[in-house]
């Protein structure tokens, strides 16, 4: 594990930006970004403009390790390249921020109020390439949707489990179980979230650290033992489907929690946008995901 990656994580200023949209995620934010469906006729072409849309975003002056401490990659963009080197070199060298790569391969169906990962194959070999190109750490999904006890408690196990083969190949992972914030009862699936998250990090190897990517919660503070428990290297959020102003003034409520938004942080960015209102309009939302981030 870089060191110097690892303290700028721990104590650094900033948040995590989320550039990790996966296959069925990309249509959308590519709609967002004002590309519609008819602009590209297969997969290939449609991953070639999303990498397009990263790469601008990585390469505007105000995506810089001043204010994003690191970049949650999708695969397909950890193999190609950004200003004309390998996307995690270009962040870290060119940008002082620390890549991460999603590792997930989707989810299953609902079983007890969750959405457990599916199985990830071949993990190994992406977890190896993944520290030859100089990867820092790893993000997985998956997904509460009711405050069930033994679905939670899946969840998390689950969670847990595949952290601790990433953390054997030197890697930083961020387990994100994830609560849908719609939900009636997701203030009771978060106390349940919280109690089983505690439980499986006093099992963790004494030294081994964790980073964790929850849902802002009901109630403000409710993860500062998770933010103060020294298993856990850094706490960040998730946007979840609230506007940035929303998240921002969520996230803003949560003492030592910093972001890790992925629509949040591109809304309002497009396509026909000047290279000079782009970059003022990612400009204005890294500085305001930067100010809740810090505000807590």
């Amino acid at each position: 594990m870089n060191q110097d990656q690892a303290t700028k994580m721990r104590d650094g200023a900033g948040f995590i930006a989320a550039l990790d949209q996966s296959g069925g995620s990309t249509p959308k934010a590519l709609g967002l970004y004002g590309i519609g469906a008819d602009a590209y006729g297969s997969d290939a072409e449609m991953f070639d403009l999303i990498h397009a849309m990263r790469a601008r975003i990585a390469q505007a002056p105000a995506f810089s390790g001043e204010k994003v401490l690191g970049a949650i990659l999708f695969e397909m963009t950890m193999d190609r390249e950004i200003g004309g080197k390998p996307s995690a070199r270009y962040l870290w060298e060119d940008s002082g921020v620390v890549p991460f790569l999603k590792v997930d391969k989707g989810l299953m169906g609902t079983k007890n109020g969750v959405k457990r990962m599916k199985p990830i194959d071949g993990l190994d070999a992406v977890l190896t390439r993944a520290s030859a190109a100089g990867i820092f750490g790893t993000k997985m999904r998956s997904v509460i949707d009711a405050a069930d006890p033994t679905g939670i408690r899946a969840i998390v196990a689950q969670q847990f489990e595949v952290g601790q083969a990433i953390l054997a190949h030197g890697l930083m992972p961020i387990l994100e179980p994830e609560v849908t914030i719609s939900i009636a009862d997701k203030a009771e699936a978060e106390d349940i979230l919280l109690a089983e998250i505690l439980s499986n990090l006093e099992r963790l190897p004494e030294g081994s650290e964790v980073m964790l990517k929850l849902s802002l919660p009901t109630v403000a503070n409710l993860y500062l033992p998770l933010v103060n428990h020294p298993k856990v290297m850094r706490v960040v959020a998730l946007s979840g489907g609230y506007t940035r102003d929303a998240a921002n003034a969520k996230l803003a409520q949560n003492t030592g929690v910093i972001a890790s938004f992925s629509r949040a942080l591109s809304e309002g960015l497009s396509a026909g946008q000047t290279e000079s209102e782009f970059n003022q309009t990612i400009g204005a939302s890294i500085d305001s995901i930067y100010a809740a981030s810090v505000a807590g």
